[in-house]
């Protein structure tokens, strides 16, 4: 700091004496005698200095860090990219009021994601707070973006996010009027619902509520994502009460009639895990006369596989009840199912025989069944999978209902009793459960049949034992 002119010690010299004799004008003397030292120019020149000395400190560097930054990323970096040097650098930026600033540490993070093969130190996944909290809209799709990649690779552990508070502004980004951004951040959700600590998080901060307002989006992609961590969020018990209560079944239910096969899948799949608790059914009925059971059957005959076999498992778990299995035969589900037992995906022959199975196990829809296109699907995959020891059981569980049947006669003449009678001569690929239900349908079939085996049938179970 300079110091002060004669001209302005003086002055200060004639206050000091006004003040020991108290004059009247003491007041005006010291008004005037500060106004006079404020004008002089001894140090108007030192505060000028001071001032262009400190802008250049404040934000001279982050540009010249912005800078080195762009040309480590051209050259491939000449200093280690996750090292304290860069991690200082990349704080700066970040946290930066400068958007411009910003978008070098985002695209620097954009950069590294495509070929980092290691964990993302948690130091560095600290900066993407001040990144997907920032109101530049390019940042924000650029670090969301990254963190999608990191997270699919597994870069970043998806326990990490939510201990370091990154739950919060994911969230928020999903209220962003951009397409990019909102699908970002629903991926960001979707893969962080994997995880079961982190789906009843995802729903106690508010995640609910915007992603069955994002899974009506007219953006496809942004509603696949959507839909897929709704999906994710109902492999928990606890989430699925708290999707009721926000009317997600009548979303999800509607969704089922998209043209799209992503959102099919993940309603229909979502809609399945939701059905696993039977005291739901009622609620996921009642829309629009049993809407739901119409728009699954006609997904049975998808031409994409997993949208089928998930129609199937929906109906699995929809149909414990007499109302509903009855419902199902008179709606017509036998054209819609029996492909599902000839496919050569051997997941859906097996979500299509316990289906089938468990519409048998009510008397009224027994004779239904015994009808020649039935017998002849259920003995071909009895014969096609005697090794498979659950295709088996629910096969075999099926004969010994129709056994009950008043035409028994048309099921002791199917194929079924010669896929029975292989996969016992196959007992070794079965397990203790399986092979149990193949000897009881067996047993019931002698008992209730015995006038249509004849002695063929009673030979053939003597040499077999």
């Amino acid at each position: 700091m300079g110091q002060l002119c004669a001209k302005c010690a003086q002055f200060l010299y004639d206050l000091l004496l006004s003040m020991k004799t108290l004059s009247s004008n003491l007041v005006q003397n010291v008004k005037e005698c500060l106004a006079q030292i404020r004008d002089c120019s001894c140090l108007k020149q030192t505060k000028f200095e001071s001032r262009q000395l400190y802008k250049p400190t404040r934000q001279r560097p982050e540009e010249v860090i912005a800078q080195e930054f762009l040309q480590h990323i051209e050259r491939g970096f000449e200093i280690p990219p996750l090292g304290e040097v860069s991690l200082s650098a990349l704080k700066t930026l970040a946290f930066s009021e400068n958007s411009n600033l910003q978008q070098s540490a985002s695209l620097f993070y954009l950069h590294i994601s495509q070929y980092l093969n290691i964990q993302l130190p948690t130091e560095h996944l600290e900066i993407y707070y001040a990144l997907l909290k920032t109101s530049d809209l390019d940042v924000q799709r650029i670090s969301s973006l990254s963190l999608v990649t990191f997270l699919l690779k597994g870069n970043v552990p998806k326990e990490h996010v939510i201990q370091l508070d990154l739950l919060e502004p994911i969230l928020e980004l999903l209220e962003s009027n951009d397409p990019m951004v909102q699908c970002n951040s629903c991926a960001c959700i979707m893969i962080l619902a994997v995880s079961d600590t982190n789906r009843e998080a995802i729903a106690s901060a508010g995640g609910v509520v915007p992603l069955l307002t994002l899974s009506k989006s007219y953006d496809p992609r942004v509603q696949q994502y959507a839909v897929g961590a709704i999906f994710n969020l109902t492999q928990s018990e606890w989430v699925q009460q708290f999707l009721c209560r926000q009317g997600a079944i009548p979303v999800l239910t509607l969704l089922l009639e998209s043209s799209d096969s992503e959102v099919q899948y993940y309603s229909c799949a979502a809609l399945s895990n939701m059905a696993t608790n039977s005291q739901r059914h009622e609620v996921m009925l009642q829309t629009g006369d049993r809407f739901l059971l119409r728009i699954l059957l006609s997904l049975l005959s998808s031409s994409v596989d997993k949208v089928s076999n998930q129609a199937c498992v929906c109906l699995r778990n929809l149909v414990t009840s007499e109302s509903v299995q009855t419902s199902l035969i008179s709606m017509g589900i036998l054209p819609h199912l029996l492909p599902l037992l000839d496919s050569n995906n051997a997941e859906i022959q097996q979500n299509s025989i316990v289906l089938l199975r468990m519409l048998s196990q009510h008397p009224a829809n027994q004779d239904a069944l015994v009808c020649h296109e039935v017998l002849q699907s259920v003995g071909k995959l009895l014969i096609t999978r005697k090794t498979d020891p659950v295709i088996i059981g629910h096969a075999a569980c099926f004969v010994k209902n129709l056994s009950y049947s008043k035409s028994i006669k048309r099921v002791v003449e199917s194929p079924c009793v010669e896929g029975l009678l292989q996969a016992l001569r196959g007992a070794e690929y079965l397990d203790e459960g399986a092979l149990h239900c193949v000897t009881s349908c067996l047993g019931e079939l002698v008992k209730h049949g015995e006038v249509y085996f004849g002695r063929y049938l009673k030979c053939h179970l003597m040499n077999v034992s």
